[in-house]
């Protein structure tokens, strides 16, 4: 019985072509309480498996988080399948903006302490006691309050090419750095602000939401689905957007476009940009942003270092990384130990 990938990314792409169907990407989430956890999780592989799923799956006691694609006509079982699960039952299911049928390559389904790693104790506060859902129409309303402090619960990278009108974007790097640093530049506003929070698909409002509203702040508000609700709602209804730029997501996409505000700049020659990229150097892999021109100009890569590297024969390549542990790396300037560099 297989209960894990053993597809590379390679085979996986050739035969997501040889196919020549039309997948759907689309995340959900819930906290429901899972008794087993590792039998829920290799229930899932199993039947996702069948299914063609692809995507990033955590699973723990306190829930489920999916990102992930599928084929368009495996949909309907799809649905019938989380239906057997009373806490997924009839759940929301957040449909990319932007389809790709390559946005996930492998299915992994992982058993993780916390569907979302935020560092805190939830036996210190009541995380069922969230805050008040809104949807796209009522949310423009209330940005529109001049008593209301919008907040976006995402990191730098994300609200650096996209983000709502007026809104605070903590500098951080991780979901777990801004509960802090918020909870701390805000606290004079607990009793007289609304405080109206969003982030990519809504979870990490769940847990944000009913964290302050134990520290105390009285008037607490979170984006219902998130971004990539708020766009489907705001394209249905006919609404005015106040969210510009792009949608930063966690797959290979890197981003949907949500309007054609480019508010953020090459990182490596300060042009108008939005466009995410992966050093092209495995060793180094680097998140940063880079234009058409400077991808040419350095290959992919985001130093002359690493462009070097790259040049190299792939077995060299492979023995120069050998043994060595690749953390996740951001660029952020003033943070980032790595140094983005172009050549004149």
């Amino acid at each position: 019985m297989q209960l894990y990938n053993k597809l590379s990314s390679a085979e996986r792409e050739k035969l997501i072509d040889e196919a020549g169907v039309n997948r759907l990407t689309l995340s959900f989430y819930t906290y429901a309480h899972i008794e087993d956890v590792q039998a829920f999780r290799d229930e899932l592989f199993i039947k996702w498996n069948e299914l063609d799923v692809l995507g990033r799956i955590y699973v723990a006691t306190e829930g489920i988080n999916a990102q992930l694609s599928l084929p368009a006509h495996n949909m309907e079982e799809f649905k019938r399948h989380l239906d057997t699960y009373p806490f997924l039952k009839d759940i929301r299911l957040n449909i990319a903006i932007e389809q790709d049928n390559k946005s996930f390559l492998k299915l992994k389904v992982k058993v993780r302490k916390k569907i979302v790693a935020d560092g805190l104790d939830d036996s210190t506060f009541d995380v069922m006691n969230t805050g008040i859902h809104l949807k796209a129409e009522e949310f423009n309303r209330m940005i529109d309050d001049p008593n209301t402090i919008i907040l976006d619960m995402r990191n730098h990278y994300e609200s650096e090419v996209g983000r709502f009108e007026n809104a605070i974007t903590p500098d951080v790097d991780t979901f777990r750095e801004s509960l802090p640093i918020i909870d701390q530049q805000l606290s004079e506003y607990k009793d007289s602000k609304n405080l109206l929070m969003y982030c990519t698909g809504g979870i990490r409002c769940e847990k944000a939401s009913a964290y302050f509203k134990h520290r105390g702040f009285k008037n607490v508000y979170q984006l219902e689905g998130g971004i990539i609700e708020y766009t489907r709602q705001v394209k249905s209804e006919g609404l005015n957007t106040k969210f510009i730029g792009k949608n930063f997501v966690f797959d290979n996409r890197l981003g949907e476009r949500v309007t054609e505000n480019i508010i953020s700049h090459c990182h490596q020659c300060g042009k108008p940009c939005d466009t995410h990229t992966n050093c092209k150097n495995d060793a180094c892999h680097l998140l940063f942003i880079q234009c058409d021109e400077c991808a040419a100009k350095m290959n992919n890569c985001c130093c002359d270092s690493c462009k070097e590297i790259v040049a190299l024969p792939i077995e060299v390549q492979k023995s120069l990384r050998k043994g060595k542990k690749n953390d996740s790396m951001i660029f952020k300037k003033g943070r980032s130990k790595k140094t983005i560099q172009v050549d004149n």
